[in-house]
């Protein structure tokens, strides 16, 4: 049985090495003069912020549809009043 999501994230993975290697003239394998600590807590940075993001993404969304309900609530009362 194959993961098709496992497949997907190959996929990526393969297409995200073959970037690296067309930017930096060289594979992650023979890279041996970065600090790879250093990007690694930078990615890890930017990841933070990317769910800080998407979290006041969702909040707003989720107010939005509170706020929805109470309105349809509020405007059925009237019909019905």
């Amino acid at each position: 049985m194959q993961d098709k999501i496992v497949e997907q994230v190959i996929e990526q993975f393969s297409k995200r090495s073959e970037v690296g290697i067309k930017k930096y003239g060289t594979t992650l394998e023979n890279n041996n003069d970065d600090d790879f600590l250093q990007h690694l807590k930078e990615e890890l940075m930017d990841a933070i912020l990317y769910i800080e993001k998407l979290q006041s993404i969702k909040a707003s969304i989720i107010d939005k549809i509170e706020q929805d309900k109470i309105d349809k609530i509020e405007n059925e009362k009237l019909e019905n009043s």
